[in-house]
């Protein structure tokens, strides 16, 4: 799943800078009582009172945790029938040494960090098999396949060149950031873009944004660090795309790369070469509530299971269906999925993992991307609508949105669908932990999923009678939903008589989504504890 990144909002009035400066930890809090869209949990724990509740095992399938974060190292699952470091399997369940869970990007030889989209991979598979392709010699299903593959190679240069593009646009902003740096004694902060006179257009605008971006909370470091999180996180994919990455990832990990039903590879590399993005997701879900440090977790009785499946780049879907099954073999009854990708190959392979989850009553939160598409028309995978016809009733599929009531309310960087994405949930500049007993605001689908992900696992934890699809059921009643419209992300439209100018497309909340609003907690809380009854 790509991140969204706060270089991108230098160049244009986004959501960050729309939504101002945000309340501390505004992912908890409730729209009636605190006038901010979180998920309302802090009320939902004064209304669950006393009642008592049971620990919920919350896998996390993500880039990899760090189990020893200061916010996060007392709510990390550890596998009671494992002896640390023994090098047995001693519950027999097929993996070694898996103490807080297992990763199925790692083996003998290291472990997979960056990795190439599925498209690439598909097209120099293509490559290889069509490098003496005659037209004329072939069937009309081997003409079929052909023209499928040179319209993904066509899809795969374009795409290329955005993400080359992209390293440039992020090669820019840096090299304007040193310079204006430079010109202030090595200090970057808000009073070295009043002191910088730009010289051109571009660093006009650039000033005017990072200034704007500085006035509601940005600060320096951090926009270093994303952009170099971006230069990493593009960089990585341009250079693997061009590679053959089936030989890498066999030589690392050591799995039979075309057998997609192998089940026992991997490693216990629990963190990976970079777990910022999963530690940033499980902080949301379980942060520490009662330590007074860094954030509140939105789940107060859970643990997180550390399932590593998703790379830099587009995870496969042999390890997808082999996280999710683990996840569920090994108790977890929530399973946070932040990833996505636009093309599944062994989509079948995915859909019986999901299939298997539903059968053991498992809830899977997905996010629903960041790429302001409509997944009605381009939907994502994994996901909920399966091969054979069938509709898993255990998914829930999530967009993210922002803490202030209004028409900038939706990121804009959030995919959306009114068949396709149930609900909305907290997804924009959110605060929460990552490696080293760090903080830092990230936002996207990725954020939001896990909002929602810590929602369900409060349901499960208080009202375990519930199965998957009541429990759905129930976040999709109990959404608080939002008179007027509301800019819909990516979509907009010609100004009358102004030229080359364009203004957003606007829809209702229940135009774009099927429940028509943001998860709350506490109203399901309450709808479940019966409170929501008129008397």
């Amino acid at each position: 799943m790509k991140k969204q990144l706060i270089f991108v909002s230098l160049f244009f009035a986004t959501t960050l800078f729309a939504q101002k400066k945000k309340p501390d930890n505004w992912q908890t809090l409730d729209p009636k009582v605190d006038h901010v869209y979180g998920v309302g949990s802090e009320e939902a724990y004064k209304t669950l009172g006393t009642k008592t509740s049971k620990t919920v095992i919350v896998a996390v399938i993500d880039s990899g945790v760090d189990p020893a974060h200061e916010d996060l190292k007392n709510v990390i699952w550890t596998n009671p029938g494992e002896i640390p470091d023994n090098g047995i399997d001693d519950d027999k369940n097929g993996y070694i040494d898996d103490v807080h869970g297992w990763s199925f990007l790692g083996g003998k030889n290291g472990d997979i960090g960056d990795e190439a989209t599925e498209l690439a991979r598909l097209v120099h598979k293509g490559d290889k098999k069509y490098a003496n392709a005659d037209e004329s010699k072939m069937t009309d299903p081997e003409k079929k396949d052909y023209n499928a593959y040179k319209k993904m190679k066509a899809v795969f240069v374009e795409e290329q060149m955005q993400q080359e593009r992209q390293l440039q646009s992020i090669d820019m902003v840096s090299d304007f950031l040193d310079k204006v740096k430079k010109q202030n004694n090595g200090i970057l902060d808000k009073d070295a873009f009043k002191k910088y006179t730009p010289v051109n257009p571009m660093e006009k605008e650039l000033t005017k944004n990072i200034k704007l971006a500085f006035t509601f909370g940005l600060k320096a470091e951090e926009l270093e660090n994303q952009l170099a999180e971006g230069k990493k996180q593009i960089g990585g994919m341009v250079n693997y795309n061009k590679m053959n990455a089936d030989s890498i990832r066999e030589y690392i990990v050591g799995d039979n790369i075309n057998d997609p039903t192998e089940r026992f590879y991997g490693n216990n590399h629990y963190q990976g070469p970079d777990a910022l993005h999963g530690t940033h997701v499980s902080g949301i879900i379980a942060a520490m509530r009662d330590n007074n440090l860094g954030i509140k977790g939105i789940a107060n009785n859970v643990k997180i299971m550390i399932v590593r499946a998703v790379p830099n780049g587009d995870e496969r879907d042999k390890d997808v269906a082999n996280a999710i099954r683990y996840a569920v073999d090994n108790g977890a009854t929530v399973i946070n999925m932040s990833f996505g990708k636009y093309y599944s190959p062994d989509k079948k392979l995915v859909d019986d993992a999901v299939k298997y989850a539903e059968s053991k009553d498992v809830v899977l939160v997905h996010a629903a991307g960041n790429e302001s598409k409509d997944n009605d028309v381009e939907l994502s995978y994994p996901n909920r609508e399966l091969l054979s016809g069938e509709i898993a009733s255990n998914w829930i599929q999530v967009g993210a949105s922002a803490y202030k009531k209004g028409a900038n309310i939706i990121g804009d960087f959030s995919n959306y669908g009114l068949k396709k994405v149930d609900l909305f949930a907290p997804g924009v500049d959110i605060f929460s932990t990552i490696p080293d007993n760090k903080y830092v605001s990230e936002s996207g689908t990725s954020m939001a999923s896990p909002s929602t992900a810590g929602v369900v696992a409060v349901i499960r934890s208080y009202f375990p009678e519930l199965k998957a699809p009541e429990v759905r059921a129930l976040l999709m009643k109990t959404v608080v939903p939002m008179s007027g419209k509301v800019n819909v992300p990516g979509l907009r439209k010609p100004r009358m008589l102004r030229k080359h100018k364009t203004k957003a497309v606007k829809k209702k909340v229940s135009e774009i989504s099927i429940s028509g609003g943001f998860v709350n907690l506490n109203n399901a809380v309450k709808e479940e504890m019966g409170l929501n009854k008129k008397k």
